[in-house]
């Protein structure tokens, strides 16, 4: 990447950490703001790190969720089906 999509990547990170841990999404129109009226390019970089940021962070939840879920059914089977073996008589 250049310099401007670095730094605004950069800012992006810094971002995301403090909105997590405040909650206060203003921050980022505060932060849009100021970087229109200094810096279109670096905006534009600023808000394009941001949605795929964010994207990526919604992806990987929802990844984790059907994962999540995948195991839970898998062993919710494999405990059905050793249940099953275990009321069955051995065969000879």
């Amino acid at each position: 990447m250049g310099v401007t999509e670095d730094l605004a990547d950069d800012l992006a990170m810094q971002v995301i950490k403090f909105v997590e841990a405040s909650g206060d999404e203003q921050i980022i129109s505060d932060i849009v703001k100021l970087l229109g009226a200094t810096s279109q390019t670096a905006e534009e970089a600023f808000l394009t790190s941001m949605r795929v940021r964010r994207a990526n962070i919604s992806a990987r939840a929802m990844l984790m969720e059907r994962v999540k879920a995948f195991k839970a059914k898998q062993q919710e089977s494999a405990a059905s089906t050793g249940s099953d073996n275990a009321e069955k008589p051995p065969q000879t």
